[in-house]
């Protein structure tokens, strides 16, 4: 099984988030975000995109918007469900953006792009957590940690094995920025499980 730097929240919202956001947090915590594929198409003109969020935007988070999240989620998953039963592998249909944005709407956030940006905020906090001890230690030294660990696999494949070492020293390179509410840190934590099962789930 690949070793990756992974984002908490699903890939169909990560994707989604970087389509309407417009630009998000660079670093480990979004580098397999950041590869997935851009939508092909637009929506038509008659139907009224999402406002864009701010780009890069922090954020002091609250126990409500992480619970927002959380809960959306759940139907936003649904949305993808209910897109791969309908045409496995087809593009997103036009009134998808329209659909997430309500979903975004249906719990208490402004539009889509607002639900994004606290979103991008917890990732950016959930990526210097130990998934180990739980506790936050920062990016960094969770990359190192991931790569000592491959090193010592092992049953991976070399092949496999170079591909995601060069994957997470890349990662390094490219750090997040420095969080600027500390408070969100142990806010998160709370919630740490839930995320991380959130994550797990998309695996």
């Amino acid at each position: 099984m690949r070793v990756a730097v992974r984002s908490p929240i699903p890939a169909l919202t990560v994707a989604v988030a970087l389509m309407l956001a417009g630009a998000t947090f660079s670093g480990p915590a979004f580098a397999q975000a950041k590869q997935q594929p851009a939508p092909a198409k637009q929506a038509p003109a008659k139907e009224a995109a999402p406002a864009p969020a701010p780009a890069a935007k922090q954020v002091a988070l609250t126990d409500k918007q992480i619970e927002s999240v959380l809960a959306a989620q759940k139907d936003l998953d649904a949305l993808g469900s209910q897109q791969s039963a309908d045409k496995p592998g087809a593009k997103a249909p036009p009134n998808m953006l329209g659909k997430i944005d309500d979903v975004a709407k249906k719990h208490g956030f402004t539009n889509y792009a607002d639900f994004a940006i606290v979103q991008n905020n917890i990732e950016l906090v959930m990526s210097g957590f130990d998934p180990k001890t739980k506790t936050y230690v920062g990016p960094e030294a969770v990359i190192k940690q991931q790569i000592a660990d491959i090193q010592a696999d092992k049953k991976m494949p070399a092949a496999e094995k170079k591909e995601a070492l060069a994957d997470l020293n890349q990662a390094l390179k490219t750090p997040p920025p420095a969080l600027e509410y500390k408070a969100n840190i142990e806010l998160v934590g709370k919630y740490y499980d839930k995320l991380a099962a959130m994550m797990q789930e998309d695996e």
